[in-house]
């Protein structure tokens, strides 16, 4: 694994999946895990792009940061073969980009605040944008940590709390959002058990957040994911932590598909439903989740496990790769301003004016 770089007091904390080398971004494959850390350097924004696609790299905040350094190495590229109308040429790499995963807000945002910086830069554009790309990536970490605390400060002491796929260094920068709150919680002492769902198809709960707590030792016990409302029955879950992909302006939160019958679960179990998000995967264009792009992925994800069929040949399938859970269904939404407790339109409105303390009822 990728690590070091950051200063911070929870010793949990040691695990980084992504990393300027100057020339291209090196990528902990995720693909591979958990059997192999291995790396993938990309050099291009078709490359990085390709990463994306290809789930080298996924989470809302890694996409983001990964497509930051993509937008380096294309100015770079179209700055040296043309120098007089390499910005006019980036289009088509920033195209690419975009249309790498659609439902992550987070790509758009990191896509479009390096782009506010291209037109005023004159000569070699790499020094100024390689500086943005980095502030990006420093910004997300500190986001994580912040929300880690303001997330924490909601579980009570000896609580289990169940998390749906990954969100944690991972999916990042680096801590992580949900993740990073039970990273925080657990050094707190406050949380006894992680109950981690499997997450099927790609199984990111069980190759990905598992792996990551135990290299962090923390403990951790997998569930299938049709095994979830009965572990909130039988009281072992306190909490439901989980990331976002998007959060509409009313609330409604786009994240991995089985987020939904999480939510569900918990509301009529009277467990807390808690959603930790940075504020750049907040979308106020999009009025509620029926204005979220939600991603399809081909069928074989489901039919094929590891290259082996696992389905009837001749079945087909239905894959969206995420749900919208209903703002009422969320308890709080946390994010690196602040939490707003039981989110409305009027409430993220205010949580995003700049300057304006986050609402917290």
């Amino acid at each position: 694994m990728i690590k070091g770089g950051y200063m911070h007091s929870n010793r949990y904390d040691s695990i980084r999946a992504i990393r300027w080398l100057g020339n291209g971004v090196e990528l902990l494959d995720q693909r591979r895990l958990p059997g192999e850390a291995s790396y993938l350097v990309a050099k291009s924004a078709t490359e990085v792009a390709a990463a994306i696609r290809d789930m080298v790299v996924r989470g809302a905040p890694a996409i983001g940061i990964s497509a930051a350094y993509a937008v380096v190495l294309a100015s770079g590229e179209r700055f040296r073969s043309s120098p007089a109308s390499w910005k006019q040429d980036l289009e088509v790499d920033l195209a690419t980009l975009r249309a790498a995963r659609p439902t992550a807000v987070n790509l758009a945002w990191a896509l479009d605040r390096m782009l506010s910086h291209i037109p005023e830069l004159e000569g070699d554009p790499v020094p100024t944008l390689a500086r943005e790309a980095k502030r990006i990536h420093d910004e997300d970490v500190a986001a994580n940590y912040r929300m880690g605390e303001l997330g924490a400060a909601l579980i009570e002491p000896g609580s289990g709390v169940l998390t749906h796929c990954n969100t944690g260094s991972l999916a990042t920068g680096g801590y992580g959002t949900a993740l990073g709150v039970i990273r925080t919680a657990f050094a707190r002492g406050a949380i006894e058990r992680v109950f981690a769902d499997e997450t099927r198809p790609w199984l990111q709960g069980a190759r990905l957040t598992a792996w990551e707590l135990v290299e962090e030792g923390i403990p951790v016990s997998l569930i299938a994911d049709s095994a979830a409302a009965y572990a909130m029955r039988r009281g072992k879950v306190s909490w439901v932590i989980v990331g976002a992909d998007r959060v509409a302006a009313n609330g409604d939160v786009a994240n991995k598909i089985g987020t939904y019958s999480l939510a569900l679960s918990a509301r009529y179990h009277g467990i807390g439903f808690m959603v930790v998000a940075p504020t750049s995967s907040i979308d106020l264009a999009a009025t509620d989740g029926s204005a979220i792009p939600i991603e399809a992925r081909g069928a074989e994800e489901l039919l094929r496990f590891a290259e082996r069929p696992v389905a009837a040949t001749g079945a087909g399938g239905w894959n969206p790769v995420f749900d919208v859970t209903p703002a009422e269904l969320v308890s709080v939404l946390v994010t690196e301003r602040g939490v707003v407790t039981e989110p409305t339109e009027a409430r993220i409105a205010s949580l995003m004016s700049a300057g304006s303390p986050a609402p917290s009822a």
